[in-house]
């Protein structure tokens, strides 16, 4: 077996990891790395990231957060939040090294995974509605109930499937396939289902919502009567479908009223009362010190001071912008905020089906580290930053099948012979 070969199994195998606790995807970055370490073919690989949009602006960031390390004081937090900087620097140099062969077997393992945990919560409600006993393995709990970040990183993950489908199902739909179309919008609607009741998630839900009516302005921006249509449609069945889902409501409807009460003074650990504390005190951090912050891992002792004392647990402002703004300044945002919107960019660049797809999971993994802290976060950032980065991967090869090779070929069987 040529040593080449081992980064394909080794981006599989991170593609398969990414619904399981943390443990296993960071096992799986750890040996990505050292299958591209053991493969060779680094000048190649040095090359392809050379030439990529993405590196300069991951590069500053990376040059950046070092200065502000030597320039700032050292906190008790600064070597984690050092460490998970530089992961997701060092997640985005992985994904965009890798060759188009070695992205298309990661982007295998996502959706094979992807598709086989909704049979699995498919099957746990249906035992659940028969009263049937039905084994949750430890391992997939997160997948099936809500528990913690993870559960949010899987929903975002959902999320980019139910994106990919709809996207495909709109080119369906432009080339008049209505039954391929009608498949993907179903998956698209099994996602919304899961995302809405399964593991609930406002973020996701939102990004859904968000980025299906972007992807029809990426297909169908330069036919501008059909992109209208489009939009209508769209927004019509959102409307009926919002109307018809009493739990969606109340959902954004209990999100207004913890904002509320923010807004009165009140503290409480509901999910928009956090985010108003902390988006509050974390931007009065930045407008303090503007330039280097207040060093890689200061955002904690700051919010520990500022903060309403109940709480002051928390180690992160649940907005990767702030949480960059807060340590390394003004100059770090807009390092961070480059890299996402190239990401972004370069997906709209592209205008067909595989720009589509990458410029939907971009688009997902930005309105995530808005809402969440979904790259500063392993259990969110392992995951759904691998996953969008490689649908990007992708995006950059020349015009053509992108994902070609997706599907294995079907085996043919030798023709038999006559005497």
């Amino acid at each position: 077996m040529q040593r080449s070969l081992l980064v394909r199994p080794a981006a599989m195998f991170w593609g398969l990891t990414v619904f399981m606790p943390v443990g296993v995807p960071y096992l799986a970055a750890l040996l990505m790395m050292v299958a591209l370490l053991v493969a060779g073919g680094w000048r190649e690989r040095m090359q392809r990231l050379r030439a990529n949009p993405m590196w300069w602006p991951i590069t500053i960031y990376v040059v950046w957060t070092l200065v502000v390390l030597a320039l700032e004081p050292i906190y008790p937090q600064t070597p984690s939040n050092l460490v998970h900087g530089l992961r997701i620097a060092a997640t985005l140099y992985m994904a965009l090294a890798l060759s188009r062969e070695e992205a298309v077997w990661a982007m295998r393992g996502f959706l094979l995974m992807a598709l086989f945990n909704l049979v699995l919560i498919a099957g746990f409600w249906t035992a659940v509605y028969l009263r049937m006993y039905f084994p949750v393995v430890e391992p997939f709990r997160g997948v099936i109930f809500l528990v913690g970040n993870k559960s949010i990183s899987n929903a975002l993950l959902f999320t980019i499937l139910g994106a990919t489908a709809a996207v495909f199902g709109l080119q369906a739909l432009s080339e008049q396939r209505p039954m391929r179309a009608a498949v993907a919008f179903a998956l698209t609607l099994v996602v919304a289902v899961v995302i809405t009741f399964s593991l609930p998630s406002r973020t996701s839900l939102l990004a859904l919502l968000l980025v299906i009516p972007a992807a029809c302005l990426h297909q169908w921006r330069r036919q501008l009567k059909v992109l209208a249509l489009a939009m209508i449609a769209g927004g019509v069945v959102v409307s009926v479908a919002l109307w018809n889902s009493p739990a969606v409501q109340q959902k954004f409807e209990l999100g207004v009223q913890e904002l509320e009460a923010a807004q009165r003074g009140a503290v409480s650990e509901g999910s928009w009362v956090v985010r108003y504390y902390m988006y509050r005190d974390t931007g009065r951090m930045i407008l303090d010190r503007p330039f280097t912050g207040w060093g890689i891992g200061g955002w904690t002792e700051q919010w520990q001071l500022r903060g309403p004392k109940l709480l002051a647990d928390y180690n992160m402002p649940h907005n990767d912008f702030l949480w960059m703004g807060s340590q390394a300044g003004i100059p770090g945002v807009l390092s961070l905020l480059a890299i996402m919107l190239t990401g972004v960019w370069v997906a709209w660049r592209r205008d067909d089906l595989y720009g589509r797809y990458a410029f939907a999971a971009q688009l997902i993994a930005l309105i995530a580290t808005n809402a969440n802290s979904a790259l500063r976060d392993a259990q969110i950032g392992l995951s759904l930053l691998w996953v969008s980065t490689v649908y990007l991967r992708l995006a950059q090869e020349p015009v053509g099948d992108a994902w070609r090779g997706l599907l294995p070929r079907r085996t043919r069987l030798p023709q038999k012979t006559s005497a």
